[in-house]
């Protein structure tokens, strides 16, 4: 049984986290890719928490590390929503929600868009204007400091992922210089972490293959090109070994 969140306590699964920041203001981190059993687990935390603090609160959301492209999240969402919606007009006044950059910002700003709300949602591009529009003060490096903890993913490493994110040629040198440490230092801490920088980089480079195969009608060459492999074949490659299908497939399936 998911235990109910409390003032300054969250909840969180594998994608997600959710806090109680005070007693008008609810905490939400994203990230990745959250399958069904995932969303469904923070939605069931969601309902736990509303129940047990029903008094109406301000959500801010962070999602700019929210990496799906799959509507699923959003159906579920809509599901809960036809289950939950008196809990959840009562527990929550307003929401606002600050998307990823790209592809995905524009993915997360869409589903929004045609979602049934129940209560004023808004999608920013900027975490000071989400603020503002809440017209509440959020504690913004509690939050990052829960999610640190509750995806274990370290500060350090967080940064290098945000980089290679806009520098998908990047030489390990200059990521290190970018991130003010040492080749050597950068190396240790992410071997400590059970990664590589090699790693890092192809997952950056799949993470923005994806974004295009899916937005653009771009040719494989190209999106090869775009996303620093040297050839379609090396690009292909990279894209089977670490999502168990190829990109032609892969765009198929969102397409259709």
């Amino acid at each position: 049984m998911i235990e109910p969140v409390d003032i300054r306590k969250y909840a969180a699964g594998n994608h997600w986290l959710l806090a109680g920041l005070s007693s008008q203001l609810w905490g939400v981190v994203l990230w990745g890719a959250p399958d069904e059993r995932n969303t469904a687990a923070f939605f069931d935390a969601f309902v736990a928490a509303a129940t047990r603090h029903p008094e109406p609160r301000a959500t801010y959301v962070d999602a700019t590390r929210f990496a799906s492209l799959e509507t699923l999240p959003f159906v579920v969402f809509e599901r809960y929503l036809k289950v939950h919606g008196e809990l959840a007009t009562r527990a929550i006044a307003r929401v606002a929600v600050v998307r990823p950059h790209g592809f995905e910002g524009a993915f997360v700003a869409g589903a929004f868009g045609v979602l049934a709300q129940p209560y004023p949602i808004r999608v920013f591009a900027a975490t000071d204007e989400a603020v503002r529009w809440l017209a509440t003060d959020v504690d913004l490096e509690g939050l990052a400091a829960m999610y640190r903890e509750a995806s274990r993913v370290p500060g350090e490493l967080d940064a290098l992922r945000a980089l290679l994110a806009d520098h998908l040629s990047l030489p390990l040198a200059k990521a290190a210089r970018r991130l003010a440490v040492s080749e050597r230092t950068l190396q240790r801490k992410l071997a400590e972490l059970g990664t590589t920088y090699k790693d890092e980089l192809a997952d950056a480079r799949v993470r923005a293959a994806k974004r295009l195969l899916v937005a653009s009608e771009s040719p494989l060459t190209a999106i090869a090109i775009d996303v620093g492999c040297g050839s379609l074949q090396n690009f292909s490659a990279l894209f089977r070994r670490r999502t168990g299908e190829s990109p032609s497939a892969f765009r198929a399936r969102h397409k259709k």
